[in-house]
């Protein structure tokens, strides 16, 4: 793994500080945690969880962090399952913009384009899929669901069904 690591760049001062942290003293590596984190480590941080997060801090400064996406999408995930804790975990879908949508009703074909923000139809910019859901069927859907983006079983279970 280190040979693969050392292909894409890695630092050799990061390399020398990570490999010897499994032989640093508790001591040293709380001294170490204050210095990276200026503040007191936890309590109950043994020497393996100071290693960690202290192995991961250095590679996270040397290396860069997680991108800002992933780390909304972290955090839906974190409130998704702290609202419902033995519930399943779903996320909103993401659909690109540019994507094109198609649903046939009544024998006609209906296109949708996914614009940045919003959805175009018949030459129109619509807010939700809802909006255009109402306006091909005359009745109130769920847009998702109409275009196919959510199925039943799964729209039911999200709603307690």
């Amino acid at each position: 793994m280190k040979s693969a690591i050392r292909t894409m760049g890695a630092d050799p001062a990061v390399e020398a500080e990570l490999a010897q942290l499994p032989t640093t003293s508790i001591a040293e590596l709380r001294t170490r945690y204050r210095e990276l984190f200026r503040s007191e480590p936890p309590k109950a941080f043994g020497p393996d969880l100071l290693r960690r997060s202290i192995a991961h801090t250095i590679q996270e400064k040397a290396y860069g962090g997680l991108p800002s996406n992933v780390r909304r999408l972290l955090g839906q995930m974190v409130k998704a399952a702290l609202a419902k804790p033995k519930g399943r975990l779903e996320l909103t879908q993401r659909i690109k913009p540019g994507s094109e949508l198609v649903r046939t009703w009544n024998g006609k074909t209906y296109r949708v384009t996914v614009l940045l923000e919003g959805f175009s139809h018949a030459g129109k910019t619509f807010t939700s899929l809802s909006e255009i859901a109402f306006v091909i069927t005359g009745t109130k859907w769920n847009g998702p669901r109409f275009f196919g983006l959510r199925s039943l079983a799964r729209q039911e279970a999200s709603n307690g069904k």
